[in-house]
């Protein structure tokens, strides 16, 4: 598994999800699993053409260091290269370089495809109305031997999903999506007020706990600054 730098969010306080008053940035990871079967994305990014730091006009704190395309090919990878794409729900944030990807086949929560298509500004995601699609109700083993494997984690979005990857040597892993943004408030059960259905958030939140303290699992925030610095990045990666 690969781990890539898909930008950073900058000057986020954390009042906005319900912790005390602190100004902290925002990681946006980005991975690759590599599997005999073929080759899974997770998440998309802020967007290759924010690179150079032009502002996005609705947040300036969007910065993008090195495209994701460049990630890719810096270890032999071509978007079309790509057996499926998965993404945790179609916020920006997550999809902005979605549209690269058309040509892989689609992982998708019906709920978050309908929601996502439902009248909402597709401009980073449109061209995946066109792709090949594997549309889920639940959890979806994605090669068919364990290694990666979606997890239904609705709340923050109508369809929100995780990911669970079993890597041999590092062990299970769960890439949380915006299950939480940080880890206060996995520690202090908070739960952001823009949640979709903060019911059914918690109800995702204590389901991973619960896989977490059975397999002893690792689980990894994207958007937790603190921990995505520690991690390895490609050409890198975990085994």
């Amino acid at each position: 598994m690969y781990v890539f730098n898909c930008g950073t969010l900058r000057g986020r306080n954390l009042k906005a999800y319900g912790l005390p008053p602190e100004q902290r940035d925002l990681s946006v990871a980005c991975e690759l699993i590599v599997d005999a079967h073929g080759t899974l994305l997770w998440e998309t990014g802020l967007g290759d053409e924010y690179v150079d730091g032009r502002p996005r006009p609705h947040d300036p704190g969007w910065h993008v260091d090195r495209t994701l395309v460049g990630q890719l090919a810096a270890i032999g990878v071509r978007p079309e290269d790509i057996t499926y794409l998965a993404i945790s729900h179609m916020h920006a944030d997550h999809t902005g370089n979605a549209d690269l990807f058309a040509g892989s086949t689609w992982i998708v929560q019906k709920r978050e495809l309908d929601w996502a298509f439902g009248g909402r500004d597709t401009v980073s995601y449109g061209a995946l109305a066109g792709s090949r699609k594997v549309v889920l109700n639940g959890d979806y083993d994605v090669f068919g031997d364990s290694v990666a494997e979606i997890l239904s984690t609705p709340g923050h979005t109508p369809g929100h999903q995780s990911l669970l990857v079993r890597l041999p040597e590092t062990g299970p892993v769960v890439l949380s999506g915006d299950l939480y943004h940080y880890p206060e408030e996995r520690s202090f059960h908070k739960i952001p007020s823009f949640d979709f259905d903060r019911a059914e958030t918690a109800a995702s939140r204590a389901r991973v706990e619960s896989l977490i303290a059975r397999t002893g699992a690792q689980l990894w925030i994207g958007h937790d600054i603190l921990n995505d610095a520690k991690l390895k990045k490609s050409p890198e990666y975990y085994r």
